[in-house]
């Protein structure tokens, strides 16, 4: 004898007994089911898609898609703030291969993310240590030599962290936003950060 829902018209994926089964389902209970779905996961609703935002008149944060799973490079600390270095594939090839600089630039197609978090105090190590608390921002730099011939071949984009909101807005605008800066390291390639022993 089938089960009840076997009985049922319309078909849905489901898992059943250890695999996976068919709920059978009109598709009027289609048309109900789905927005529960929708409701019961509001913050896909609400959450803003950083995606979509882009530096006016610069980088978009679409640029660096995935930059959440790029490796490591180091670490950084001020007063004010900690700091992870990322970088995509292409850029840590290069790191790895070594002798970048002036003369020899980090390929296009290069990207770096910067995410900053102010500092806290761990409430659990056993010893007194630092550690990443609020999220404060995400800085990037991509390697593109005919799109940005003016910025030693860089573009940079910072997007500022909203707590309230749960959301990023643009810092600044043009992809020149970070080039002043990264002067004073021309000879490394407008890169401040190197690819320590591991």
């Amino acid at each position: 004898m089938p089960e009840p829902y076997e009985q049922m018209a319309g078909t849905l994926p489901a898992i059943r007994r250890g695999g996976l089964g068919m709920i059978r389902l009109a598709p009027s209970q289609i048309t109900i089911i789905l927005p529960l779905f929708a409701v019961m996961d509001g913050s896909a609703i609400s959450a803003q898609d950083k995606y979509t935002l882009r530096v006016p008149n610069g980088l978009a944060f679409s640029d660096f898609r995935g930059y959440e799973d790029w490796r490591v490079v180091s670490v950084s600390q001020t007063e004010d703030a900690i700091a992870v270095i990322l970088a995509n594939p292409v850029m840590i090839e290069a790191y790895r291969a070594g002798g970048y600089g002036a003369d020899k630039p980090f390929p296009d197609g290069a990207k770096m993310a910067k995410i900053h978090w102010t500092p806290t105090k761990s409430a659990d190590a056993p010893a007194p240590t630092t550690i990443s608390g609020a999220l404060h921002d995400v800085d990037f730099m991509i390697r593109d030599s005919k799109r940005f011939p003016d910025t030693g071949g860089w573009g940079y984009a910072e997007f500022d962290y909203d707590a309230p909101s749960d959301g990023f807005k643009p810092n600044g605008s043009g992809a020149d936003c970070g080039y002043a800066c990264h002067t004073i390291v021309k000879a490394k390639d407008y890169v401040f950060t190197a690819y320590p022993k591991r």
